[in-house]
């Protein structure tokens, strides 16, 4: 046994648990790609102060989770812990704003780092894909986002979910309502830390789950009350759009995201079978985020899906995504003249597209058998002396147990044929 394990609040991904959470990135990333959402990838780190702007500096995530350390050359750098602002961040960088064509759609798949303690569906190191319409203020891509991750989760099935939608406000109005919150807060009994954290940012304190401070959040004014016309209107849009489009959502007033960039349309979605780490992927509006982070005005929304969570998800609710077998064909040579003739059929299989492999090392035909079966393939190719002598290989239904001996030179046109 090896001496050295995953870090504490990782985790590894093996076959055959791996199958799972690319079918789950694939469902969510299929939607976006078939919507005009192009694929970017930012590096796993940071300079600190993109998250400490963007993020928020009186966030968890800035003063308690973020991985951050200085290199060599006294850069101070973090690793990831959100995906949004990493990604406005190249898109400004590489002025993709600039080229005409806005919003700017892209989508992304990633792990991301926080220093959180560690319990079933909160880990340290997670997987989650996200996507981002930079630079257009309108309603219907708020709802489009909604839609598609809507989408992307009955995709795989899942029934249990919930949608929760709310809008945070403006720079017009939220002010006006943050006023009164951080009025409001002071005449609670809180701690030290999180009447602090009131003061810099009082939506902060909404987002606490701890049950003594939610006692206490029972009278709290709501923002929906603060709401100026032009916010009142956009947020009817996104909730006329997202109904017409048949999507079930739940209006929480009390929503508010972890990250200090939202503003407006903020949405959560929630798996009711996972305990207290319910969220399973969320986003909204960040109309602010670019000015933030030193770029131009340029009004933006998106979403990020948890992967680990979402397989937890299914695994709540029984189901297992219907994945591809890994293995199509799976060829048995028995001596060494049938491992050659084999292997380059197996090659040329490979070349036209079909799954295949080998009984490699030597294996009898009982141990080859064996693998054949616990490899899932559907074909088996048995080579053997005779069968060469007479110049056919015998392919083998696993499914029917039907064995049929076919020409060397026509079993990879059989074999696209019965595969097709």
């Amino acid at each position: 046994m090896s001496t050295f394990k995953a870090p504490k609040g990782t985790y590894d991904l093996l076959p055959p648990d791996s199958a799972t959470y690319l079918a789950v990135r694939e469902a969510f990333s299929a939607p976006l790609r078939d919507s005009g959402y192009g694929y970017v990838e930012t590096p796993g780190f940071e300079n600190v102060e993109l998250f400490a702007r963007g993020v928020g500096e009186s966030t968890d995530i800035v003063t308690k989770e973020m991985y951050a350390f200085e290199t060599k050359g006294g850069d101070r750098l973090a690793l990831r812990p959100e995906g949004t602002a990493s990604v406005l961040r190249a898109a400004l960088e590489a002025n993709l704003h600039k080229q005409g064509n806005l919003p700017v759609k892209l989508w992304y798949s990633g792990s991301y780092y926080r220093y959180e303690r560690p319990q079933k569906g909160r880990y340290r190191h997670f997987s989650q894909v996200g996507a981002e319409a930079i630079g257009a203020e309108d309603p219907a891509l708020d709802a489009e986002l909604i839609i598609l991750a809507d989408q992307a989760y009955r995709s795989l099935g899942l029934r249990n979910f919930r949608v929760l939608l709310n809008s945070l406000g403006d720079r017009e109005c939220r002010p006006v309502y943050r006023a009164a919150l951080r009025d409001f807060l002071r005449g609670l009994d809180l701690d030290e830390d999180t009447l602090r954290r009131a003061d810099i940012n009082p939506l902060r304190v909404l987002d606490d789950k701890r049950p003594q401070v939610q006692e206490q959040l029972s009278g709290a004014p709501l923002l929906r009350d603060y709401l100026c016309d032009a916010c009142k209107a956009y947020h009817e849009e996104v909730r006329e759009l997202v109904t017409a489009a048949g999507v079930v959502f739940e209006d929480d007033p009390r929503l508010v995201r972890g990250l200090d960039y939202y503003t407006r349309t903020t949405f959560e979605f929630v798996h009711d079978g996972l305990g207290s780490q319910s969220a399973v992927g969320g986003g909204g509006r960040y109309d602010g985020l670019s000015e933030m982070i030193g770029g131009p005005a340029l009004p933006s929304v998106g979403w990020a899906l948890g992967v680990d969570r979402t397989v937890l998800a299914l695994q709540a609710e029984g189901i297992e995504p219907d994945l591809p077998a890994t293995t199509s064909v799976f060829a048995v040579p028995l001596g060494e003249e049938a491992r050659r003739v084999l292997f380059a059929k197996v090659t040329e299989l490979r070349k036209n597209g079909v799954a295949a492999d080998f009984a490699y090392g030597g294996k009898g035909l009982k141990a080859a058998m064996k693998a054949a079966n616990r490899s899932g393939a559907r074909y088996t190719l048995v080579l053997g002396e005779r069968d060469l002598a007479e110049g056919v290989v015998q392919l083998k239904d696993m499914e029917s147990g039907e064995q049929t001996p076919i020409g060397v030179n026509e079993v990879v046109a059989e074999l696209e044929s019965r595969l097709a």
